[in-house]
């Protein structure tokens, strides 16, 4: 859960890097509300909009930004600038090739984005 807050409180920072326990845990209790919000909606009657629930709808739009800008520092991570994020718009193989990149170790010690999450740093 920590990791999950780690990413929240870095709301709107796309510089550094994110470490992959930090994103995939990130994704999965996005998963895991989304669809325990799902189940609320249906459960509640709060269909909006073309079988759409007013609380899954209102925390997708919430956790929008901060799931752009910790892909954006999974991607720096690996030594890639934030912008093969739009690989994302090419349809299945973009999403593909994110998904395969996501799961990459990050590039050791520091890179042109920042130092290496998984170091501590060195206090001179």
């Amino acid at each position: 859960m920590n990791e999950y807050l780690s990413a929240l409180n870095q709301y709107g920072v796309i510089q550094g890097r994110c470490r992959r326990k930090t994103y995939w845990l990130f994704v999965l209790v996005n998963i895991l509300v989304s669809v325990v919000l799902t189940v609320l909606d249906t459960v509640l009657g709060f269909n909006i909009w073309l079988d759409e629930g007013l609380l899954s709808t209102l925390y997708s739009l919430a956790i929008l930004i901060p799931s752009i800008t910790v892909s954006i520092r999974r991607l720096h991570d690996l030594d890639r600038s934030g912008w093969w994020l739009l690989l994302i718009l090419l349809p299945f193989i973009g999403t593909l090739l994110l998904l395969i990149y996501f799961c990459f170790k990050g590039s050791e010690g520091p890179n042109r984005f920042g130092d290496d999450p998984l170091r501590a740093p060195s206090h001179s």
